[in-house]
């Protein structure tokens, strides 16, 4: 009877799995099925299959522009959020000292605050600094906001990881430097690589408060897509779409195959 019930269980947490799949999957395949369509405009069904939507990518300068500087863009915010996600983590994970948790919660606050509210906030300091419209702005902002995706994984690495390789170096004359590059690096470099990863994909992915700190000159492929979606109708943005799905998944995948996924996005040592 135990084994009955238990098997019953299994087939239906199948299925309400596979639905979630499909309710999750389904806008991504209608997507891919509308970049294809031979019409003018966005529309299901079409009654022919066509690739000049693709083509129509490279008439389209803006897009490319924009979406190289998302990709410059994401790659500083992810770095300058390491660099501040490696020293902060150590600091909490070994020492105890006034103000740990406070620090903690500051650094994990983006999480919390409303990305609409952080845009408006940063355009009026940036319009008072004089800072409108520059890149270094643009990725500072951008860095603050995927600071606790580089910080979680990076101290997840670092939490329960033994000190003895880096004393021993140290009693061999080693550098504070020297012992944290050669010994404690490399064991949390999972960690720090997931979490670059992730600051990548955010900082990337990031419209909302984007589009209250960027000027034409900085416009980011998010922005200039939602920016083309209110203007146009053409299937062009499901194009651009259909390209950005795929790379991803091939950048997962190969990831999975050099890395592993569960080290990248977990930390695991």
């Amino acid at each position: 009877m135990s084994g009955l019930r238990s098997d019953r269980n299994g087939a239906a947490a199948l299925v309400f799995h596979a639905l979630v799949v499909a309710f999750i999957l389904a806008p991504l395949v209608v997507v891919v099925l509308v970049s294809f369509s031979d019409k003018e405009f966005i529309s299901m069904p079409f009654e022919g299959a066509s690739l000049r939507w693709y083509w129509a990518i490279l008439s389209a300068p803006e897009l490319v522009d924009a979406f190289w500087l998302s990709v410059v863009l994401a790659f500083t915010a992810a770095t300058m959020a390491s660099t501040v996600a490696i020293p902060a983590a150590i600091a909490i994970a070994r020492y105890r000292f006034v103000g740990r948790d406070g620090l903690m919660a500051f650094l994990m606050s983006p999480l919390m605050i409303p990305h609409v509210v952080l845009g408006v906030a940063f355009l009026r300091f940036f319009s008072v600094m004089g800072l409108t419209g520059s890149f270094f702005a643009l990725a500072l902002v951008h860095a603050l906001i995927v600071v606790p995706y580089s910080l979680r994984l990076t101290l997840a690495a670092v939490t329960g990881l033994e000190q003895d390789a880096e004393h021993a170096a140290r009693s061999l004359g080693a550098s504070r430097f020297t012992a944290f590059r050669r010994i404690l690096l490399p064991l949390i470099l999972p960690g720090v690589a997931g979490g670059w990863v992730l600051s990548f994909i955010q900082s990337f992915d990031e419209v909302t408060m984007t589009i209250f700190v960027a000027t034409p000159g900085t416009m980011t492929l998010p922005v200039a897509l939602y920016h083309r979606i209110a203007d146009l109708t053409d299937p062009v943005t499901t194009s651009v779409s259909t390209v950005m799905i795929v790379g991803t998944m091939l950048l997962m995948f190969a990831l999975d195959r050099i890395v592993g996924l569960d080290k990248v996005l977990t930390g695991k040592k």
